[in-house]
């Protein structure tokens, strides 16, 4: 019987080589927002989410240490992560811009904590802060669902290989 190894092996790749294969997995694209603690809103554009858990109802999702938002995501109590819809990709782009009003014009109404849920979404999950996992150069969010919301028929907006897509069915 062997037995395994004591730590990971080098890696023989560079971080572009891994960030191009891991393109290669088709992502869904979300929102995830919250309220800082002034109250304003605060949303970025994510493609790391995934289900944890039925019972209780978990999701994740994953944000790099140094993003200026980390402070409200680490500090507030809850968040939503807003499922887009394949006509939302205006919005995906908007929320992973800088240096402007992420919020202006776009419709919202007020979730768990006051985190805002976007309107027209395919599904949002409104989740409390539950716990966090520092691991390499992110932080993995685990949110305990307290509500979630669906659009039935609603077509998502899809990522892949640097680019957006909206779904065809086979």
């Amino acid at each position: 019987m062997s037995r395994s190894p004591a730590k990971a092996a080098p890696r023989p790749f560079s971080s572009s080589q891994f960030r191009a294969a891991l393109g290669m997995f088709a992502t869904g694209v979300t929102i995830v927002t919250a309220r800082d603690a002034a109250g304003l809103p605060v949303g970025i554009t994510a493609n790391s989410f995934a289900s944890v858990s039925l019972d209780p109802p978990l999701v994740l999702w994953s944000l790099a240490r140094v993003a200026g938002s980390m402070p409200v995501f680490e500090q507030g109590s809850h968040y939503a992560i807003n499922i887009l819809a394949s006509d939302q990709h205006d919005l995906a782009t908007r929320f992973a811009s800088r240096s402007i009003d992420r919020f202006a014009g776009v419709p919202f109404r007020e979730g768990r904590g006051g985190a805002p849920v976007l309107e027209g979404t395919a599904a949002a999950f409104e989740c409390f802060n539950r716990s966090r996992y520092e691991e390499g150069d992110h932080v993995i969010f685990v949110g305990q669902v307290e509500r979630c919301t669906w659009r039935a028929g609603a077509s998502p907006l899809l990522f892949h290989g640097g680019r957006y897509y909206t779904e065809h069915p086979l």
